[in-house]
């Protein structure tokens, strides 16, 4: 296969892609907050669950991934598609499982959270759905991945499109009732992201197919490789354990501001939404670098990419800083766009200006990170997330609600000690080059690879 993998290439499409993703969840927001503030809670609670699901997919669909790049990198392109066989069929597996235990404890799982009332019977409705369908999401996490990793950034980009098409004509037919079916609500919300996600899986394996370097055989699927399985799981059970440990602590969080009241918990949902696109542009970078670091590596290019990941992390910081000022500048409106109760206004809008603050330490972390985990040095950013994350956020937080009395602002100043402090540490982890011992495969060839 000829190829030529730069930044950008890979990159823009990846933007698009996770875009379109957020997007998704700002839709859901948007067309909610026409029912009512608590329905935006309600659904915002329950994609804590969903998020914590995707991110235990996640330890195949990023292990693969990784592994996948490196053996790309040294041209052994039949273990890269059995690989990838045996990841579809290990995250079908998980989400199956996944799906049931949401189908029956989406309740039990609210209430723990101490959610009542309506915002209760919202979220409920919304994750015994979702949740229960979770299964698709396990097999686009897969494909997708794959998919990306070959280099076909675009493809997935177009797929991310369609899902988001589908899924807003289907927010709007469902939820408010139009042409003839009937008025959902938030239970409409979900069937139309389930319905959207299906088609996504119909297209996704289509692609699959296509990309592969090698036939693939059906049998694949069912002959799992204990050395393929070792090696997925090697790199994606630190991952997601360290991406779970984030989710859980903001589910943490979210507990904290369940005590502060509804308006704490709707500023908090628009502002997180408002927010996530201040860090698209290091999502983006860091996923795009962690391709090309897997296939040097895979290469046995680890100058090339050392040098890479501070070339990265340069752009990443530009884009981060832009994007944050834009936001800081526009706060208002863009908050006004959900909501006109004006104390939800000042929570929220106050909240976005501390982005300053926590964005430009989470670039740090996504590129870096990204990059480690490429590199086969999985393990060391779960240490460090245990360490800031657990071990000093949480207590901060605390300390910061119900202490200090700072409300909705001493969760965005707990939440940016963590990342500055793990920023911090992962620029001196790739410094010091430790992560080059951690590579999974040894080349059989060089791949040539443009910057």
């Amino acid at each position: 296969m000829k190829e030529k993998l730069s930044l950008f290439s890979l990159t823009w499409p990846i933007f698009l892609e996770v875009f379109l993703f957020m997007l998704m969840g700002i839709v859901d927001t948007f067309m909610l907050s026409a029912l009512s503030d608590d329905a935006v809670s309600g659904v915002g609670a329950a994609n804590q669950y969903i998020h914590i699901a995707i991110l235990i997919l996640e330890v195949v669909g990023t292990g693969a991934s990784i592994v996948v790049a490196q053996y790309l990198g040294s041209k052994r392109f039949k273990e890269a598609a059995e690989i990838s066989a045996n990841a579809v069929t290990m995250n079908l597996i998980a989400g199956l499982v996944m799906s049931v235990a949401y189908f029956f404890f989406a309740k039990n799982m609210m209430v723990a959270m101490n959610l009542q009332g309506e915002v209760l019977m919202y979220a409920e409705s919304y994750l015994s759905i979702v949740g229960g369908a979770i299964f698709l999401q396990a097999i686009i996490n897969a494909l997708a991945a794959i998919i990306r990793v070959h280099g076909w950034t675009k493809q997935t980009m177009y797929v991310s499109l369609g899902m988001n098409v589908v899924h807003v004509i289907g927010n709007y037919v469902l939820i408010f009732g139009k042409f003839g079916f009937p008025e959902l609500g938030v239970e409409g919300a979900a069937i139309s992201s389930i319905f959207s996600r299906f088609l996504a899986v119909l297209v996704f394996f289509w692609l699959f197919y296509q990309v592969l370097e090698y036939r693939l055989k059906v049998s694949y699927y069912f002959r799992l490789t204990r050395e393929y399985v070792k090696k997925i799981l090697r790199i994606g059970m630190p991952s997601a354990f360290e991406m779970v440990i984030y989710q859980a602590t903001q589910i943490v969080f979210l507990y904290y501001v369940t005590y502060l009241g509804a308006e704490s918990l709707a500023a908090r949902q628009y502002a997180m939404n408002i927010s996530m696109f201040t860090y698209l542009f290091a999502i983006a970078i860091g996923m795009g670098t962690a391709i090309i670091v897997g296939r040097y590596i895979g290469a046995n290019e680890k100058d090339a990419a050392y040098v890479q990941v501070w070339k990265s992390l340069h752009y990443a910081l530009i884009f981060t800083v832009s994007a944050v000022a834009i936001m800081v500048i526009f706060r208002k409106p863009l908050v006004g766009v959900f909501t006109d109760n004006p104390d939800v206004l000042k929570l929220a809008t106050t909240v976005i200006v501390l982005g300053i603050l926590l964005e430009t330490g989470r670039t740090f972390n996504i590129v870096i990170i990204n990059s480690l985990k490429a590199s086969g040095d999985a393990k060391f950013p779960v240490m460090m997330a245990v360490l800031s994350m657990v071990l000093m956020s949480l207590p901060l937080g605390y300390l910061f609600v119900f202490v200090l009395d700072f409300g909705l602002v001493g969760i965005w100043l707990a939440i940016a000690a963590d990342e500055w402090l793990r920023g911090v540490i992962m620029f001196f982890r790739w410094r010091s080059r430790k992560w080059e011992k951690y590579a999974l495969v040894s080349p059989k060839a060089k791949a040539a690879i443009p910057e």
